[in-house]
């Protein structure tokens, strides 16, 4: 299961209403190969799923991840920081045994 903070769910709905999301639109994430640490999270808009996809909901906000990415982010919390070191969203991955100085790759 990936969860979402507080700060996550208010940063989402206000960029999916700025963005006029169509209705039933989520937060797709994932992971894919590459970055300083070897794996690179993924995070867009999304309202179609696929046969491929696992979904979660968490406090109203419903998540999509394929089923290859999950292994790499269960247990994940979703949070924002607009703190001085940037702004954005921030993968907590319970998972990760290393990552990168700007929080956008990791490894297991």
């Amino acid at each position: 299961m990936i969860t979402v903070s507080e700060n996550a769910k208010k940063q989402a709905i206000r960029l999916m209403q700025e963005d006029n999301s169509p209705e039933g639109s989520f937060i797709r994430v994932g992971v894919k190969g590459g970055g300083c640490s070897g794996l690179t999270y993924e995070l867009t808009f999304d309202h179609v799923m696929t046969e491929n996809d696992k979904a979660f909901e968490d406090k109203g906000v419903k998540i999509v991840c394929d089923k290859k990415s999950i292994l790499y982010l269960a247990g994940t919390e979703l949070d924002f920081s607009g703190g001085l070191n940037g702004k954005g969203f921030i993968f907590k991955n319970p998972n990760a045994n290393r990552t990168c100085g700007c929080g956008e790759s990791f490894s297991l």
